[in-house]
């Protein structure tokens, strides 16, 4: 009786999958959508490259220069990322606990 059961769900899986074939890709298909996917990278490559050059950092708060050092102070009532720059001045973080362990800033 079991070994019917299991000779019958078999035959029931190769008639199922018998309907299903498998077929190969076409090559020129591939090779057209590989085309369209470099040009499109490439402009957007473009682009981006343009768009990083022309751009400037405009906020007048963001020392220009080097950081010197960099101090992070958590469990206090202003857990906060500073960070010393070459020219003297210092910029504040303010850090909030995401989860275990993990703080985020800015």
């Amino acid at each position: 009786m079991n070994r019917r059961l299991m000779t019958a769900g078999l035959m029931t899986c190769l008639v199922a999958c018998s309907g299903c074939t498998a077929t190969a890709p076409d090559a020129d298909s591939t090779k057209a959508e590989l085309d369209r996917f470099d040009r499109r990278l490439s402009e957007l490559e473009r682009r981006l490259g343009t768009t990083a050059a022309d751009q400037t950092d405009t906020d007048s708060r963001t020392p220009a220069g080097p950081i010197r050092s960099l101090t992070l102070r958590l469990g206090s009532e202003d857990d906060r990322l500073r960070l010393y720059w070459a020219d003297g001045q210092t910029s504040d973080l303010l850090c909030t606990e995401e989860g275990q362990k993990t703080w985020a800033c800015g």
